[in-house]
């Protein structure tokens, strides 16, 4: 499995809107609201890394009023 942490920005107030979508994705293991450059943080689990490239690709930046995302993958060891 596959590891990552997607940092989200979004549009204001749209926050609690954008979890509840967010956690209808099996991937998501974990959704919460931070305070600093971002506005969220996901984490994600998948089989590999094209995956997680498709579920951030296809299903975090499409959401409405997602403004942009950033992802860190987990490096194996």
């Amino acid at each position: 499995m596959t590891d990552a942490y997607v940092m989200l920005n979004c549009e204001l107030g749209a926050e609690a809107e954008i979890i509840e979508k967010l956690k209808e994705l099996e991937q998501v293991v974990d959704v919460f609201e931070t305070i600093g450059t971002h506005d969220m943080l996901v984490k994600l689990q998948a089989e590999n890394f094209e995956k997680i490239r498709e579920i951030v690709s296809w299903n975090l930046q499409k959401l409405p009023k997602v403004r942009s995302t950033a992802t860190l993958i987990k490096k194996d060891n």
